[in-house]
């Protein structure tokens, strides 16, 4: 069986939507392992770095990229054709994105999402905005990849293992040895929908990890951020119809450590930045590429007032980030709410 899955994988057409860091460490990924990859870009300076230099300069410098990726600004030549076209865009600009391919997905394309995030508006997960935007693509055609991983790491070949994610195990699987290489391990799992909720959620408790660290409260507190974080994270996706064993995985437990102590992650530089006392539109005025956590806040917030769900932590986040609140407030608040037993 995993001779057929190698043999199919081999011969895929594959077209990349996004060229931010994630999705140009992802497409030289696989142009690396043989595939010609049409990548949509939408910076007319970055598709000129790549086509002129083999580097992305904005968003990825320093790393030589395969010849084997063609940039275009043309969405419809990326995504035309294909058997698998994976979607590497923020999240706020999902929908807009989805909208400009649907009239060009063939009947039998494989999604893969690699964005994370929870819309605004809907509270869809990224694979709820692509299936909206898409009903032609199934569910059983739609695959979501997520784990700790930083791009950078990924471009240099560091040793990186993550998961991929359908309701259908043969399109996982087959997604699966698509990307698979002896430095970029992937695993299958069959609960995408838990497997985007951690990828969400874990953004925003890097940034009160971060806002931790920025107001220097040490180790321990650290600490407690990430395993609370992941009680909510386990919370929010129970409201979702998570499998809650995915959040001790890769894409749960896994991702949330990387991003809440990695110094490559910008969700906690942003709340390092907090932390120290710099605003929200100082530090965001400073970033080119998109701190995710900071929009996913705002849809986790209006998420636990609309469903009652308890999550502390993403609140506290939620009032520093929009409402001024002071972090050291947010701490104070936080260790001295009601005591309760740990699994309640």
């Amino acid at each position: 069986m995993p001779e057929h899955f190698q043999k199919k994988a081999a011969s895929l057409s594959i077209g990349v939507v996004g060229a931010g860091s994630w999705g140009t460490a992802l497409a030289n990924l696989l142009a690396v392992k043989g595939y010609r990859i049409d990548l949509w870009v939408f910076e007319q300076e970055v598709k000129e770095s790549i086509e002129q230099h083999h580097i992305n300069t904005v968003f990825l410098p320093d790393i030589v990229l395969s010849e084997n990726i063609v940039p275009t600004n043309d969405i419809r030549t990326a995504v035309s054709g294909k058997d698998l076209v994976l979607v590497v865009v923020p999240s706020h600009v999902m929908r807009e994105t989805a909208a400009m391919m649907a009239d060009h997905i063939g009947p039998d394309t494989i999604m893969v999402s690699a964005s994370k995030g929870i819309e605004n508006k809907t509270h869809l997960t990224m694979l709820g905005v692509l299936g909206d935007m898409l009903p032609s693509v199934t569910e059983d055609r739609r695959v979501v990849l997520s784990g700790p991983s930083f791009a950078k790491e990924v471009a240099l070949e560091m040793p990186t293992v993550v998961a991929v994610a359908s309701t259908n195990r043969r399109t996982a699987r087959l997604v699966q040895h698509v990307f698979a290489t002896p430095r970029f391990r992937v695993y299958t799992n069959d609960d995408p929908v838990g497997v985007e909720v951690g990828g969400a959620i874990k953004n925003v408790i890097a940034i009160a990890a971060g806002i931790s660290d920025g107001l220097d409260l040490g180790l321990n507190a650290r600490a407690a951020l990430i395993t609370r974080g992941l009680t909510e994270m386990k919370r929010l996706g129970a409201c979702f119809g998570a499998d809650p064993h995915t959040f001790a995985g890769l894409a749960g437990v896994g991702d949330l450590m990387l991003t809440c102590t990695g110094n490559l992650s910008r969700n906690h530089t942003v709340g390092v930045q907090l932390g120290e006392g710099k605003t929200l539109d100082e530090i965001l005025l400073e970033m080119r590429m998109v701190a995710e956590g900071v929009k996913t806040t705002r849809s986790v917030y209006n998420l636990s007032q609309k469903l009652g769900v308890e999550l502390p932590i993403c609140n506290e986040v939620y009032r520093i980030l929009f409402e001024n609140q002071d972090p050291k407030k947010s701490i104070t608040r936080l260790m001295t709410r009601t005591l309760k037993h740990e699994l309640d």
